[in-house]
């Protein structure tokens, strides 16, 4: 881990549709240029499912009236809800001098210190990305590199409705159990933890946390979501 060098912007967009994340997530990913600043999109999803560019529609088990959506990243099937941090992660990897492998090292790093610091073991697993408690899943990743440059991010479950994770193979793992930082005895609600991650993540990648203006403030213009709407 290096010294601080590098500002990293940090967006706070509150509870914001998928497909207008993944659509700003995409076009901040195409328009960037080797001076745009890397930046950290803090938000929660409403219900909804997301099936990786190679997932397959089998781990897709009763998906009822939630809706699902088919995304460029990597992995399989997840959930994303209320209660729940999502931690967008749009970063140029080129300048960073960072493999994906490391970047997701980095981000696994970063959950389980902010859970050691809260009394929590947490565990990683071969060949299944993400951070576990006692077996059962409690953040999960999944990531998309386009010419040097990284976006989507991981989810970490904070307090929320556990049981359309039982709808569908959770990151394509039949049975696999999840849990959330509730459940273990942590507090604290999404609004905090999300500000812990930031600054885990900051801390592990060697980047000065800059704060953007909340979705709110942001209303002329500035938020990425309000953008492609």
């Amino acid at each position: 881990m290096s010294a601080p060098t590098r500002s990293l912007r940090v967006r706070r967009l509150g509870m914001a549709e998928y497909a207008a994340t993944y659509a700003a997530m995409r076009a901040f990913t195409a328009a960037r240029t080797s001076t745009t600043e890397d930046e950290l999109w803090l938000l929660e999803h409403p219900p909804v499912f997301t099936l990786g560019l190679n997932g397959k529609p089998e781990h897709l088990l009763s998906p009822g009236a939630i809706p699902v959506i088919t995304v460029d990243r990597g992995g399989q099937v997840t959930y994303h809800g209320p209660g729940q941090v999502v931690a967008y992660s749009l970063l140029d990897l080129r300048r960073l001098n960072l493999g994906v492998r490391a970047l997701v090292s980095a981000m696994e790093r970063a959950v389980l210190s902010l859970l050691a610091a809260r009394g929590v073991t947490g565990h990683l697993r071969a060949h299944a990305p993400g951070v576990y408690v006692e077996g059962a899943k409690i953040a999960a990743l999944g990531l998309r590199v386009k010419q040097g440059a990284c976006y989507h991010g991981l989810a970490l479950n904070v307090d929320m409705d556990l049981a359309p994770f039982a709808s569908i193979n959770p990151c394509g793992y039949a049975g696999l159990r999840v849990t959330q930082t509730r459940d273990l005895g942590i507090p604290q609600d999404t609004h905090t933890l999300a500000g812990e991650l930031a600054g885990a993540l900051a801390r592990e990648l060697g980047y000065t946390l800059r704060p953007a203006p909340t979705a709110r403030e942001a209303r002329c213009g500035d938020c990425p979501t309000e953008r492609v709407r």
